[in-house]
Formats: structure tokens, C-alpha cells, sequence
């Protein structure tokens, strides 16, 4: 079907408004957050519901048409970008943007892949559940990417990732035909568990266009601290004194180095350390920890739990200094010093990311060696690792020396990659913990997911999608 036949006919099903051609109106849908893509699409497609969509992608089956499904558009792989020979279309999944149904006895949630998750999170707590999936661009990003993903976020160390509260999904497979896999169960032991092939597929299999999401009740206390910690092995026994006293009561435990905590001082506006300016760390120091503890319980004492273990602590000498929030207010500024890394450091100038993890173990010592690794390789390179101490997250950002090209530095990326994957190998680790492979990674998969495992992916996409037409050139090289 030539490409006007093929978008008049998708332009009868989504209406004309929801079919975008003009570069103008398409130009935000091409470029990727990190600005490290830049694709072209004949158009994007806005589909108001399931049906609309699947008519869609029914019809560029049959024209042999890539498709390029696209949430937020937050990936900071370039998963959600087309590629620059402009063949592939837009797949928008902003309209499918409704709450279904909350049901706070089964505690589950089934929402529509457009919905933000943060509306999601909002939509939770109205119903006096939470929603524990919490994300930096929660914001902006999608369910729908969240899921494509499988994102991690701050409170994997409690809840697991996105794919660990997922019950059930509905799809639209390669060739527009619909899956209603919408299940509320718990227990569902019929044959393969299709919802997981879905859950970190990346859109290369099909796309989710809603979901049933487990919720759990609304915390009724929350305890947060910022800490500043000796080393990151100070902040890993900090983390098992915590676990130690009392695991169902950590929701998150964070590390950040000073170097990108110092990075958000700088660029973010308003952002402060909350400790006393007449405290020993007034300044910046080298190591950071932010705890945050939660519970169902009303008047459980994790205000005294926090004090108690952070006491001790301070005096063996992990900690150095710390401030518990006493406000909401607080709350939000402390994680505020997290949150903004990730922005601070795009203002900062070039940085290359690894989203990597480790066993909990050995962060400390992937830190170190990983940093020493890359001073090597470009010396005054600036390592600013940060991210999930406690499930072995750490995102290992460098950021250019000062006063050195962006450019130049950019394009040593593969090299700096590498570089920090070989230490992630030595520890038994993975390339990629959260982000994704998009197009930024499909060229490690043949050396770290080879043999039969990568084989047995393809197969899969074959199946699924024997044409090729769901988001090409993303995961398998």
C-alpha cells in the first residue's frame, strides 16, 4: 500500500487531528530525551482507544509499515525514537489515558498505557492505596513505558520492578489482533505467562495498552533521612543495620556521590543541604545516603527506629552527619537532592550513563574500581555515581572534564561503556539494570546474552513479530 493510501486509511480511523504530518507538530516525537537521537517519521498516530490502535497496526501489517511505539518519551536509551530514513510511523500512546477501575479490596488498579504514572500514583492514593512504583520521570513518563521497560525505581528494594506488579496486561499483537489478558488474579497457573514476554520487551513484540497493577495499602508513617557517609562501604553497612532491624520497614535506601550531589546544588534552584550550617558537613561531602522508611501502621515508631540506628551509626563513625525530615515540606526537598540528578548533570555539560547493577555486596567495590577505571581511561573525568544502593542499582555517570568538547566526549561513549562493563563483568553483574537496551545497547547483547539465550529471544520475536515492523533496530542487534 503506498504511504499516502496507508495514512488516509489510518486518518479514517483515528480522525484527522489525530493523525500529526507536519514536521512542526511531529518534531517532538523524533528526538530523545538525552538528545542523543534524532530520527524522522512520515507521521504520528494518536489513537483514542484499544480498537482505534489495533485498526492501526492492523493496517501496517498489511502495508509492511515499522511502527514505533512512544509514552513520555523519556527512555534514556533512545528506545522510543525512529530511526532518520523517515519509514517508520509514531505510535502515540497519549490518549489511552483512562483509570478503569481501583478495586481497594483486591488492591489492584487497571489503567490505560497513556496514563502518566504519577497520575496513576494520585489515582492510588485516593483510593487510599499506593501505587509503590515511583520513578524520576514519573511525571512525564507512561505506564505503558514504564511496563515496555520493566522500570525499577526507588522502591525496588521493597516492591520489586514494574514487571513484579503487573497481574495482568491487554496487547495488541504485530498483526492488530487484541489480547485480553486484563486478569485481576494473584494465582493464574494456565501455561506460559504471556504478560511477561510483554513486561521489558521494549515495544519489539507488541504493544501494551493497559494494565492490572497490584497496589498496597497507603503508608500511614513515613521516616527520611539524609545522611552523609564515610564510603560507600559506610553506606552499604548502614544499609544492613537497616535491613538488619527491621526489612519490611525500608522502602528505599539511595547513594549519591558528593560530586553529583554537588552537581544539583549547582544547577537546580533552591536545592539545599538540609544539615545544620553549624555541622560538621556544611559543605558538600563525598558520599551521600538517603533512607527512607514506611509502614502501613499508624504510630509504628519508625521516627524512633530511624534515630536509634542513625545514633549508632554516628557513633561508629559511618555516618558523619545526618537530618531527618520533620515536615513533608522536607520530605520532598530531601528527595529533591535525588530526584534531580539526572537533569543536573545534562546542565553540568556531556555525561554518558550506565545504568548497571551488581550484587548488593559489592557496590562498594564496583564504585571504586569502576571510578578508577574510567580516570584511566580520560583523565579528570568526573564519575558521579548514583542510584539503588539497595538492589544493586547504581547508575554510573561520568561527566566530561571541565572545559572538554561535549562533542568529544560524547563520542567516546562505547569506550566508556566498556570500559565501566568490564568492571560490572568481573563483579557478575548486567549492563542494564533498568533503562532498557534500545538502540543506545543492542550491540552488547551478542557478548554478554549470546549463544542460546540470545537465540531463544529472536525466536521469540519471530513469532511474534515475523514481519519486523514492531519497533526495529531496538534490543537485538
Amino acid at each position: 500500500m503506498p504511504a499516502t493510501d496507508l495514512l488516509d486509511a489510518i486518518r479514517a480511523v483515528v480522525g484527522a487531528r489525530a493523525l500529526l504530518t507536519d514536521p512542526a507538530d511531529t518534531a517532538a516525537y523524533t528526538e530523545d530525551w538525552r538528545r542523543l537521537y534524532q530520527g524522522r517519521t512520515p507521521a504520528v498516530v494518536r489513537p483514542a482507544d484499544t480498537a482505534e490502535l489495533a485498526e492501526v497496526v492492523r493496517l501496517c501489517a498489511a502495508a509492511r509499515t515499522p511502527l514505533v511505539p512512544q509514552g513520555g518519551n523519556t527512555s534514556l536509551v533512545g528506545g522510543a525514537t525512529p530511526d532518520a530514513d523517515g519509514s517508520q510511523l509514531v505510535l502515540s500512546l497519549t490518549r489511552l489515558n483512562r483509570v478503569r477501575a481501583i478495586d481497594p479490596i483486591d488492591l489492584t488498579m487497571t489503567v490505560e498505557a497513556g496514563v502518566t504514572l504519577k497520575a496513576a500514583q494520585t489515582a492510588a492514593s485516593d483510593a487510599d492505596c499506593l501505587l509503590p512504583l515511583s520513578i524520576s520521570s514519573e511525571g512525564s513518563a507512561q505506564i505503558g513505558g514504564v511496563l515496555a521497560t520493566n522500570a525499577g525505581g526507588n522502591n525496588t528494594v521493597r516492591y520489586g520492578n514494574a514487571r513484579d506488579l503487573v497481574l495482568g496486561l491487554e496487547v495488541v499483537l504485530a498483526d492488530g489482533e487484541i489480547w485480553h489478558g486484563l486478569r485481576r488474579l494473584h494465582k493464574d497457573n494456565t501455561g506460559y505467562c504471556l504478560r511477561q514476554l510483554f513486561v521489558g520487551s521494549e515495544g519489539t513484540l507488541g504493544v501494551i495498552t493497559a494494565a492490572v497493577l497490584k497496589l498496597v495499602p497507603r503508608p500511614r508513617e513515613v521516616a527520611v533521612a539524609l545522611c552523609a557517609v564515610a564510603s560507600p562501604e559506610a553506606a552499604l553497612e548502614l544499609f544492613t543495620r537497616f535491613q538488619a532491624h527491621d526489612s519490611a520497614a525500608v522502602q528505599a535506601f539511595e547513594f549519591m556521590s558528593g560530586i553529583g550531589v554537588g552537581f544539583v546544588l549547582k544547577h537546580i534552584p533552591g536545592a539545599t543541604l538540609p544539615f545544620s550550617q553549624s555541622g560538621p558537613l556544611s559543605e558538600p561531602g563525598e558520599h551521600y545516603v538517603l533512607v527512607e522508611l514506611a509502614t502501613p501502621r499508624p504510630n509504628a515508631g519508625l521516627r524512633a527506629m530511624l534515630e536509634e540506628v542513625l545514633e549508632q551509626a554516628l557513633t561508629d563513625a559511618l555516618v558523619l552527619d545526618a537530618a531527618i525530615a520533620e515536615s513533608e515540606a522536607q520530605r520532598a526537598a530531601i528527595w529533591r537532592l535525588r530526584e534531580e540528578h539526572s537533569e543536573a548533570q545534562k546542565r553540568e555539560g556531556a555525561s554518558v550513563k550506565n545504568d548497571v547493577s551488581v550484587p548488593v555486596s559489592k557496590v562498594p567495590a564496583f564504585i571504586r574500581r569502576a571510578t578508577a577505571a574510567c580516570e584511566a581511561l580520560i583523565p579528570g573525568i568526573r564519575a558521579a555515581p548514583f542510584g539503588h544502593l539497595g538492589d544493586g542499582n547504581i547508575h554510573f555517570n561520568v561527566e566530561q572534564p571541565e572545559g572538554a568538547d561535549p562533542a568529544w566526549f560524547l563520542a567516546q561513549d562505547h569506550a566508556i561503556m566498556d570500559t565501566v562493563n568490564e568492571v560490572v563483568r568481573a563483579f557478575d553483574g548486567s549492563f542494564s539494570a533498568e533503562h532498557g537496551i534500545g538502540q543506545l545497547k543492542p550491540y552488547l547483547m551478542p557478548d554478554w546474552r549470546g549463544g542460546a539465550e540470545l537465540a531463544v529471544m529472536r525466536r521469540i520475536k519471530h513469532a511474534l513479530d515475523p514481519l519486523g515492523i514492531m519497533n526495529p533496530g531496538k534490543v537485538l542487534p
